[in-house]
């Protein structure tokens, strides 16, 4: 077993055993953009337990170590990443901004929060990545900035086709720690699930939109 796929498992084990992931075939969960879902993974309660925390913040910063080498800052979208942003900058000793959905309405209106300077090198910070769009708007507003994303490390996605086609388009490079064929396997294994929600789950992937339709 590869490194990468071990991680991908040990990372899959964690969201599992705390119940960040959560799967339900008949009562699927809507996401913002409409689409429902049989699965939804809620990366906020890593923060609860110090041992995950403590995984995700030290794999993450190793990741960045031998993917992308030297940087100089970190930035976590808002508001999922802010805190596995803020302690990966602190395993790294590294800088550390955030950047929001759109411009506050009031204030200064910034997007960015924290000390940006045109021309510094940054890794993008996110907890999940689905179709990746409102990840890649961090990036753009990032570049628009001066900034050069070397890229960005995730803790999970769900692996579909339109966040690949998405993060291609804009140039950007993504790693994550875990991602759906790994868990979803994990979770067959180790009886988290039934082979028949395995099946539902695999047809979700293959067609977000038109599922449970």
């Amino acid at each position: 077993m590869s490194k990468n796929e071990s991680l991908a498992l040990d990372t899959a084990e964690f969201l599992l055993q705390i119940k960040a992931i959560k799967i339900d075939n008949q009562n699927p969960f809507t996401w913002s953009s409409g689409i429902k879902s049989p699965i939804y993974c809620d990366n906020r309660k890593i923060l609860s337990y110090p041992k995950v925390r403590t995984f995700i913040r030290q794999e993450f910063a190793r990741l960045i170590s031998e993917e992308f080498g030297s940087i100089d800052l970190i930035a976590g979208v808002a508001t999922g990443a802010i805190a596995h942003g803020v302690l990966v900058a602190q395993e790294l000793g590294l800088p550390f901004a955030y950047v929001r959905s759109s411009r506050k309405e009031h204030g200064l209106s910034n997007q960015i929060e924290g000390n940006v300077e045109s021309g510094q090198s940054v890794v993008v910070i996110e907890d999940l990545i689905s179709t990746g769009q409102s990840s890649l708007a961090a990036v753009a507003a990032l570049r628009e900035a001066g900034c050069n994303v070397k890229g960005m490390v995730a803790i999970f996605t769900y692996g579909l086709e339109s966040a690949a086609e998405n993060f291609k388009k804009e140039n950007c490079a993504l790693f994550t720690l875990s991602d759906y064929n790994h868990l979803i396997s994990h979770a067959l294994e180790m009886n988290y699930i039934k082979e028949s929600d395995k099946q539902s789950l695999i047809k979700w992937r293959e067609n977000p939109e038109a599922w449970g339709k």
